[in-house]
């Protein structure tokens, strides 16, 4: 899974997890089968009510207006996912990790056009391809781009840490703290690592300088990074 990083305007770097082209084609198909079998869904529906021929397109045109804006009115107002990318667990979010506003949702829905409906989806997965970043054409236009929120259960996912024997810690100061203290900052700054979000790296940064009485020089998330290294560190020399 790739990697891209992010500079918020705290000065917090964020990686997060590029939406492989796999899972974004996957989600692709799923919201196809939602939007053709509300298209079918409303056909058979209004072929069963005794309207005339014109009243029946007509009435299909409208009633199928949100089957034709379900990309964009499912990303603006379900945080950046649809009901395939809800299921392959992607989101769409601005390249400095914030959310992305209406005017970004429809930039990238228009240019679809391009992306997916021109070039059969060629321009969007070679675009993909070249630009690392998760970036569609419609998504340079609208600054966004496709992460994944998937967790991977690991040893990581503990308090355990693998440190370098020749590991110097930088502060003593963590010992202030217990195994519990640690297990949910590490679980937060996980889960803020994963998502972008920078208020949690800065509320943990602010929350562990006070609880430890240290002045950090570093940034935020270098410092919280240190924390659980160091705690570590004279845990497992102990």
């Amino acid at each position: 899974m790739d990697e891209f990083q992010i500079e918020t305007a705290q000065n917090v770097g964020i990686n997060q997890n590029v939406a492989s082209i796999g899972d974004r084609l996957l989600g692709y198909l799923i919201d196809s089968v939602v939007i053709f079998c509300y298209f079918i869904a409303t056909l058979l529906l209004l072929g069963a009510m005794d309207l005339e021929m014109r009243d029946v397109w007509a009435i299909y045109l409208l009633v199928n207006l949100p089957a034709f804006l379900y990309y964009v009115l499912l990303e603006t107002f379900w945080d950046g996912k649809t009901i395939g990318k809800s299921i392959m667990k992607t989101r769409v979010v601005k390249l400095d990790g914030s959310k992305p506003s209406f005017a970004n949702y429809f930039v990238r829905w228009i240019l679809r056009i391009v992306d997916v409906v021109i070039t059969i989806g060629g321009g969007a997965a070679l675009t993909i391809l070249i630009k690392g970043n998760g970036q569609r054409i419609g998504d340079i236009a609208a600054g966004t781009t496709v992460i994944s929120e998937r967790q991977k259960v690991n040893i990581n996912d503990t308090i355990l840490k693998e440190i370098p024997l020749d590991y110097v810690p930088t502060y003593s100061q963590v010992t202030v703290l217990n195994d519990s203290d640690i297990q949910k900052v590490k679980n937060l700054y996980d889960e803020a690592v994963l998502k972008g979000n920078h208020n949690i790296i800065l509320n943990l940064y602010h929350r562990l300088a006070k609880v430890m009485a240290v002045d950090p020089k570093e940034k935020p998330i270098d410092f919280v990074a240190t924390v659980i290294k160091d705690y570590n560190y004279y845990t497992q020399s102990m």
